[in-house]
């Protein structure tokens, strides 16, 4: 297996950035990772807290403990800042993870037949 589809494989199947890391380019496989890592952090710590709400909700007796009065809670969309902020994170993480796929393909190959790429 060539040097290219390793370091994509890793950045497909593990985090943003391994790949690079693998070919020794450890700025930018470190500016993927932390912008793949804030974004995910984002992203899980907003689900945390809407689960702990619709528990709280569910322990104050405001919602009956129903799978579908709990369902249709957690289906509800978050609105205003926190849908807005929800958005750039889950955008920044796949667009991280896209770049960090195909930019270490190219970095790989690039190093596969004698060249330097930067990063």
């Amino acid at each position: 297996m060539s040097k290219a589809m390793k370091a994509s494989l890793l950045s497909v199947l593990i985090f943003p950035g391994v790949g690079h890391f693998f070919l020794k380019k450890y700025i930018a496989g470190t500016l993927l990772a932390g912008a793949a890592f804030v974004s995910l952090y984002l992203v899980i710590s907003r689900m945390v807290e809407r689960a702990l709400q619709i528990a709280d909700k569910i322990e104050r007796g405001e919602v009956q403990l129903d799978v579908a009065a709990i369902t249709e809670l957690i289906s509800r969309q978050p609105t205003g800042t926190d849908a807005l902020l929800l958005r750039i994170a889950w955008i920044v993480l796949i667009v991280s993870w896209l770049i960090g796929i195909v930019d270490s393909y190219r970095v790989g190959r690039s190093q596969g037949n004698g060249g330097v790429a930067g990063g």
